[in-house]
């Protein structure tokens, strides 16, 4: 009877260990910057957003809070959100890739999934940006939409490649 499930236990145990590799990775990445404000990769996004804003006409601009680890962001010369670690969508990042390399297909396994981080970076940066701009001008559908709109948005998006991954790519049969 076990054997009947080892398929499907390889591929559940190639995913908990990919998860965990890179989440301890992540981790030791964050703690190397602990005591320089908010990490690298998640200032070049909070420098992504500002300039999607401002092409928008929602001057922005960006003060840092070392101590914290935030960023504070000034559009239209108010403050109206903060970035923090959590906002980067590593994490998000970080379960994606390990679903796709659990359905490891060869090369087009690490071509589908730099695609995948691209449009999940792409979408981050929307986000992020969507969620000042209603916290700037509709701050009654703020809470609303950084607790459910803007979170539907990145999962949906990773729910979609994965289904895309799978249906076209991983399950795709060889031979056809």
């Amino acid at each position: 009877m076990l054997k009947d499930f080892k398929p499907v236990l390889g591929i559940l145990l190639r995913f908990i260990i990919i998860y965990v590799v890179l989440l301890f990775a992540y981790q030791f990445y964050l703690n190397s910057f602990k005591a320089q404000g908010l990490d690298p990769f998640s200032r070049v996004i909070a420098d992504h957003v500002m300039f999607i804003q401002n092409k928008l006409n929602y001057a922005t601009l960006l003060y840092d809070d070392v101590a914290n680890e935030q960023v504070y962001f000034y559009v239209k010369k108010e403050y109206v959100t903060r970035m923090v670690e959590g906002c980067n969508a590593i994490s998000i990042m970080i379960l994606f890739l390990s679903f796709v390399f659990a359905f490891f297909k060869g090369t087009k396994t690490f071509v589908f999934a730099t695609a995948g981080l691209l449009a999940l970076y792409i979408m981050n940066v929307l986000r992020i940006a969507g969620l000042n701009i209603v916290t700037r001008d509709y701050p009654q559908y703020s809470k609303g939409a950084h607790d459910y709109l803007f979170p539907a948005v990145i999962y949906g998006s990773v729910v979609i490649l994965w289904l895309i991954w799978i249906k076209f790519f991983a399950l795709k049969n060889e031979n056809s």
